[in-house]
């Protein structure tokens, strides 16, 4: 029996390589069906590939296309390479710690507190653009192929802007993943009214948004792929460890707003407060690896080496694996994300 669902791609700059193995695992089982993805950032870049490859190529396409996208991000032509000699090298983490305890300060953290991304005038470019304008758009806005939706965030009135269809370009893409202390906004025009808007990572407004997912036509069950963790048992003393943390709540806060009025709705429908029907009973999944990305920093999602993503990768594919194992019978039924425990029970309310 086939699986409906929609897909919820959060980004995280490198660590999106988690999210490339997990589509990759999940595009191998035939018994699920992609109706649309809501993507920022990292998870942008990844639904933006992942629609292009599967209206060219379905499934095989879309698993091509990934590989294609993230093979150009770690600058390799094979990252089987990178997995022989992973065998010999110390876990992710390890490195991680490493590199923090001899570069307390990364080289990107360093220069974003002296200079501007506007310091080079018109000599600055996207160091992702010619990523982005590698897709094939005429694919990514094709009506055919899971509803796509981008999200990034208005810079001057600071609200969440989504980008749907035909209205997602380049531009979109790299407005979503514009980090504003390493990129320049990024502004594009409103067909409508023709007034430029400027635009920073969608990250602040909607990692990744939910509510282009909620349409009627489309099935009832979000898959949500999290990487950046919700909870750390260890509270930071460190530099880089406050500024990590300071990340991660950023960039979980709107995604956990979006989660608590699904919950809040869903009680209403459970508490028969609102006549069933009137309101969409959204079943909720997550699949996620928070063990190893504890172990990972906002160092590591600046730095995209080929050993990186190639762990990040085999995690994501692992972390979809046990999913599918434990709750695929679940898809279409029931939700597997308990959000009353996130919300309201110990630690982690």
């Amino acid at each position: 029996m086939v699986k409906r669902i929609n897909l919820a791609l959060q980004g995280g700059g490198a660590h999106g390589a988690f999210t490339w193995g997990v589509l990759d695992r999940l595009l191998q089982d035939e018994d699920i069906e992609i109706a649309a993805i809501s993507g920022t950032s990292a998870g942008a870049l990844n639904a933006a590939a992942l629609k292009a490859g599967m209206v060219q190529g379905g499934r095989t396409g879309g698993r091509a296309a990934l590989d294609t996208l993230w093979h150009k991000v770690g600058a390799v032509h094979d990252l089987r390479l990178t997995g022989w000699i992973a065998q010999a090298l110390p876990p992710v983490g390890v490195l991680n710690t490493w590199a923090e305890r001899f570069m307390p300060v990364s080289a990107a953290d360093a220069a974003s507190l002296v200079a501007s991304p506007y310091a080079l005038g018109p000599f600055y470019r996207n160091p992702l653009q010619k990523i982005v304008e590698g897709l094939a758009f005429d694919r990514v806005c094709a009506g055919e192929g899971p509803a796509l939706h981008i999200a990034a965030t208005n810079v001057r009135s600071g609200k969440i802007k989504v980008f749907s269809g035909i209205d997602i370009g380049p531009e979109a893409i790299l407005a979503s993943a514009a980090l504003p202390t390493l990129f320049q906004a990024v502004e594009i025009a409103d067909p409508a009214t023709g007034e430029t808007h400027a635009y920073w990572d969608g990250g602040y407004t909607g990692n990744p948004a939910l509510f282009p997912l909620f349409a009627a036509d489309l099935p009832d069950d979000i898959l949500v792929v999290s990487i950046n963790p919700l909870y750390r048992a260890d509270v930071p003393t460190t530099p880089q460890e406050i500024q990590n943390r300071v990340n991660e709540i950023s960039f979980n806060s709107s995604l956990l707003r979006e989660l608590r009025a699904i919950r809040f709705v869903k009680r209403l429908i459970e508490e028969d407060r609102v006549t069933r029907g009137a309101m969409k009973g959204v079943l909720l999944h997550m699949i996620a690896d928070d063990v190893l990305m504890n172990s990972l920093s906002v160092t590591s999602k600046l730095t995209p080496t080929p050993y990186l993503l190639h762990t990040l990768k085999e995690a994501g594919r692992a972390a979809c694996d046990s999913f599918l194992a434990q709750h695929k019978d679940d898809l279409n039924m029931r939700d597997t994300l308990d959000l009353g425990a996130m919300f309201e029970e110990g630690q982690q309310s």
